[in-house]
């Protein structure tokens, strides 16, 4: 039994596809929702995530794109949310020198694909400027439309990917806004209040941005030293210097930005939310699989979407615990954690019952903690 949102069988054509965190399941149990339509995009499409920063704000001593939760430190789910995409070719990662090797071992230990990792700069465009280097000079050529990303954003999804790549395409940038969910005030040095800002005529600038290749990169060529030291605003370097005017479009609440150690907890808390998709594989002659599995998908309702699959073949009739420790292992580095119930056919209709419900009980608790202490071992119910 696998507590993973990712399917132990896969669609066709998405086995080696790695688990993705950012996407929110809504259909209640039991539904087969359709899949939505995948868009693609007929013109190379790269992506630059800048992961240089020392996370002073989180308090802690490890910079927080590479914290650890779930097992899995926080910018493999960010890089996870852009490889999954089919249409991006290729990711490069710009981190601090000192971090190359870990960066590099991260890579190597979660299996990332198309991902390339270079070192940053002294600030956040002087990094971004290495990156958007670094893919001008890669083997298949510069790419049309580049992607820039913070590290510390996981839950981006591809349809807005799409958005955004899109109006860079035509516009030559865009970017991600939000509303304001405060209101903006200016103060005296005295620290009196000196004016406030009428909240609905401005929006908070986001990530991801969009520009084509020769956009950002002519911006990055002619800025100056100033805006290398104290700027952040890559749409606005396009404008000055290329004089290419941003399209603006509305991101969905997902985009928050990991700022504080209680961001981390609260991005444990999405991921963990959205594991509701759930493979569960019975191995149990067709009649009682099917019994099973009704049971099961009305005990975890609760959990949203469960996918449950009987088989009969007897390959799968036995499964010796070293065989589901080696499977947990080879799973793990996809980001699944795979465990094993053991039931017993009771012949009683009331134990059976409740043997039903106990394998309820412990795989709901599988899915919502994620425990990857309990992972490869064979649980009895």
């Amino acid at each position: 039994m696998e507590a993973s949102r990712q399917n132990v069988e896969g669609r066709d054509g998405e086995r080696d596809r790695p688990a993705h965190p950012g996407t929110f399941p809504t259909s209640a149990a039991g539904d087969s929702a359709p899949e939505p339509a995948r868009r693609s995009i007929d013109f190379p499409v790269s992506v630059v995530l800048p992961a240089g920063g020392t996370g002073e704000r989180t308090g802690l001593q490890t910079p927080k794109q590479f914290c650890s939760f779930l097992g899995r430190p926080l910018i493999s789910y960010t890089i996870q949310a852009f490889e999954r995409v089919s249409w991006i070719q290729r990711i490069v990662v710009v981190v601090a020198e000192e971090h190359l090797d870990l960066m590099t071992d991260i890579i190597q230990r979660f299996r990332h694909r198309k991902v390339g990792v270079v070192p940053g700069g002294s600030t956040r465009h002087r990094s971004i400027r290495n990156g958007v280097v670094a893919l001008g000079d890669g083997e298949d050529g510069k790419p049309k439309v580049v992607i820039i990303h913070d590290a510390v954003r996981p839950f981006v999804e591809e349809d807005f990917l799409y958005e955004i790549a899109t109006a860079a395409e035509e516009q030559g940038a865009a970017g991600a806004i939000r509303p304001l969910v405060s209101t903006v005030i200016a103060t005296t040095s005295e620290g009196y209040l000196d004016h406030s800002l009428e909240r609905a005529k401005y929006r908070a600038s986001e990530m991801p941005q969009g520009f084509t290749y020769d956009v950002i990169y002519r911006a990055y060529q002619r800025c100056s030293e100033s805006d290398f030291d104290f700027g952040t605003e890559c749409l606005h370097l396009a404008l000055q210097y290329c004089s290419t005017n941003a399209k603006l479009i509305q991101g969905p609440p997902t985009l928050w930005k990991v700022t504080y150690k209680r961001d981390l907890a609260a991005a444990e808390s999405i991921v963990k939310e959205t594991l509701s998709w759930s493979a569960c594989l019975i191995p149990a002659p067709s009649g009682e699989a099917v019994a099973l599995a009704e049971a099961l998908r009305k005990a975890l309702g609760a959990l949203g979407t469960v996918h449950l699959r009987a088989s009969d073949e007897p390959s799968v009739r036995a499964v010796e615990p070293a065989a589901i420790m080696d499977l947990a292992s080879a799973a793990k580095l996809r980001n699944i954690l795979f465990y094993g119930i053991q039931l017993c056919r009771a012949k009683e209709t009331e134990r059976w019952e409740r043997s039903v419900l106990k394998v309820a009980e412990i795989t709901s608790t599988l899915i919502r903690d994620r425990s990857p202490a309990l992972v490869g071992q064979l649980l009895q119910a």
